[in-house]
């Protein structure tokens, strides 16, 4: 017989406790919309049901724009654990250009308004892989822009980093008397980059596209336990069975394709990911260095509420 989702969770331990900082609750996916394709009904009712009975306490919406960070705050106000980031990721920065103060302003706004559920400023940062979203020179002229959002309203930065670490790391050690702390979420640098932003007195954000090569495992096993988050990129960065951590992978959850979904079906969506599936990357982290997995977890818990919720 089949295993079902809800017999998996039954298994897991009732003593962890996650918080997922990095989760993508706004995406269309969990309406059931691929592609500009509607494949079933809305299920994030179910994902969130899941995610609860799985250990998470907390999550994190990201916001990437001014208009995502509006809908991140408003799907947070309906849960109390649910929270929220509000800024500009870097391949949307093109939004500052025609009115950069009054951009601002909104972001200003927004956060003044929902102080309880905004946690941090961003996601913010640099994207050297896609510049054909918005070019080199407007990505760093306004993630740096958006730093002093920071300091005034004393809210750590929530980062994205792609094949941009040493101007990255440039502009916040520029910026220390901006900046409250932070995390690099998604990392998959070099052993370097990570010692150079941990430097900075930021933390490292894992999950599964930080996790996807041998030299990302080799990286992640050298992070200081007290600088290490954990997060699912959700609906995005799954742990792959093709990614050489998944054989660390205990916690299993059966899926079944989109066109076959129902929001009954007690599976998850192939290929769709879901914050209770932090669980693996955990399990991945604590293989990889040797490490208690609920010694691990707690540590990662505490290293979160910390930072996010002081």
């Amino acid at each position: 017989m089949k295993e079902n989702i809800s017999s998996v969770i039954k298994r897991m331990s009732y003593f962890r406790k996650y918080i997922d900082i990095g989760a993508n609750l706004t995406d269309e996916m969990y309406q059931g919309v691929y592609h500009g394709s509607k494949k079933h009904e809305p299920d994030l009712h179910e994902v969130l049901k899941r995610s609860w009975a799985g250990g998470l306490e907390k999550m994190i919406i990201t916001g990437g724009s001014l208009t995502d960070s509006r809908q991140a705050v408003e799907l947070a106000s309906t849960n109390s654990q649910l929270f929220s980031t509000v800024g500009c990721h870097p391949t949307r920065c093109n939004d500052f250009v025609e009115n950069p103060n009054l951009y601002l302003r909104g972001l200003r706004d927004l956060i003044e308004e929902n102080r309880s559920k905004v946690v941090a400023i961003g996601e913010c940062g640099l994207d050297y892989e896609r510049l054909h979203f918005c070019e080199k020179d407007v990505q760093l002229k306004y993630f740096e822009y958006q730093l002093q959002l920071s300091s005034e309203y004393n809210l750590p930065l929530f980062l994205h980093c792609r094949a941009a670490a040493d101007d990255l790391i440039e502009i916040l050690g520029r910026n220390k008397e901006c900046v409250v702390g932070g995390v690099v979420h998604s990392f998959d640098g070099t052993q370097k980059a990570m010692e150079d932003i941990i430097k900075l007195g930021m933390h490292i954000g894992i999950n599964g596209c930080s996790l996807r090569t041998k030299e990302n495992l080799e990286v992640a096993s050298k992070i200081p336990q007290d600088r290490l988050m954990i997060e699912t990129d959700s609906p995005w960065c799954e742990v792959k069975p093709t990614h050489p951590g998944y054989l660390h992978v205990v916690t299993k959850f059966p899926t079944v394709k989109k066109e076959k979904y129902s929001v009954d079906s007690d599976s998850q969506v192939k290929g769709r990911n879901e914050p209770v599936n932090i669980v693996q990357v955990l399990e991945i982290l604590a293989a990889i260095r040797k490490e208690n997995i609920d010694v691990l977890a707690e540590a990662i818990y505490n290293n979160t509420n910390k930072l996010f919720f002081k």
